[in-house]
């Protein structure tokens, strides 16, 4: 049975076969035996934007210790939320994984506080998405082919990540693949933030227990073991969370792919959002949400933190931008095609964590 007979079998009608891919930009043969979401997949881990992720910050900086996720954990961890709910779906898992490990490519170092900096320098000239960077480095700047620029992705990936980065101006729901990985980041950044949290000592797991989230898995919990340390009480929620979530995502996609009839990637376009969470779940998740952003996110030792990084980056852009030459040969020539200012920006938000703190001590501290 080739490739493509086998999806017939296995995936559902509304999913995205690979038999039915809009192809590549710059068109390659078909691999002997690899589907085109596989060899997506494989290029975007081979690719040195992903190596990278591995030393770029989640939320906190490598500093505070070496526990806490760092984005490409964190990808990691979307990726096996994704698989799981694109099996249950019989969804295409290869075009979900590849739209997993794709999405957080972008980021530039120190997370979303490197993401505002650039965004700030980039005032006048389009701003900063790691977004739409993403879509940047997999046709642009990834040079790991003598064919092609980028990694010539599917078209079906390049569509995922563009629906992430414009979101309100999308004429129509992305892929149910595309809505899964959303659904994912959502389940795990929701519950691993958190923990986190908890294990650098910013909040404790009695003031998580006070959200009804948290109180409703610890409650789930402890009708199944009735004595528990605290360190175990954790990560049974923990992973209580998780299930739950999941469960709860599964339940209502399969409901809504009955109730609106959902037989064609074009029904399921179409239709309202299919993979998403209840409203009472969606609530939850929000008031979850609102606590992290208060007592985490805006904890004191994270804004020191931050405000430092996007000090430092800002200081690098601009002497960046006054010493171009400083700059590595393939982004000079990029300077003529997009201007020196989302040239230098593009550089830095190439670098991770540490090799930003160096380069900014070597060249401009």
């Amino acid at each position: 049975m080739d490739l493509f007979e086998r999806e017939k079998v296995l995936l559902a009608p509304y999913a995205m076969h690979s038999a039915a891919s809009r192809g590549r930009t710059y068109p390659e043969s078909p691999h002997p035996y690899r589907a085109p979401f596989q060899r997506d997949r494989d290029r975007i881990v081979h690719s040195a934007a992903y190596r990278r992720l591995s030393a770029k910050t989640q939320v906190f900086t490598g500093e505070a210790g070496d526990y806490h996720r760092t984005r490409l954990t964190h990808t990691i961890e979307v990726a096996s939320v994704a698989r799981t709910l694109a099996r249950a779906l019989r969804l295409n898992e290869d075009l979900v994984e590849a739209l997993a490990l794709a999405h957080d490519l972008g980021h530039p170092p120190f997370g979303h506080a490197g993401e505002s900096a650039l965004d700030r320098c980039l005032a006048a000239d389009g701003g900063f998405c790691h977004n739409r960077h993403a879509l940047r480095i997999v046709t642009e700047i990834e040079q790991r082919y003598p064919d092609f620029p980028g990694l010539n992705l599917s078209l079906e990936v390049l569509e995922g990540q563009a629906a992430r980065a414009n979101k309100q101006a999308a004429a129509e729901r992305p892929l149910l693949e595309a809505q899964v990985v959303d659904a994912a980041d959502s389940v795990t950044y929701d519950t691993h933030d958190a923990d986190d949290a908890l294990e650098l000592g910013l909040i404790s797991i009695q003031e998580l227990l006070d959200l009804p989230l948290w109180r409703q898995a610890e409650v789930r919990v402890r009708r199944r073991h009735h004595s528990l340390d605290d360190a175990q009480l954790r990560r049974a929620i923990l992973h209580e969370l998780i299930d739950c979530q999941v469960g709860g995502l599964l339940a209502c996609a399969q409901a809504r792919l009955t109730d609106f009839d959902i037989d064609s990637v074009d029904a399921a376009r179409r239709a309202p959002p299919i993979v998403a969470p209840s409203d009472e779940l969606a609530e939850q998740k929000l008031e979850l949400e609102r606590f992290l952003a208060e007592r985490v996110y805006r904890h004191p030792r994270l804004l020191t933190m931050r405000t430092a990084a996007q000090q430092m980056l800002a200081e690098m852009f601009a002497g960046y931008l006054a010493r171009t030459a400083l700059l590595p040969d393939a982004y000079r020539a990029r300077a003529a095609h997009v201007g020196w200012p989302r040239t230098v920006a593009d550089y830095i938000a190439g670098m991770t964590d540490r090799y930003a703190q160096q380069e900014h001590a070597r060249l401009f501290a």
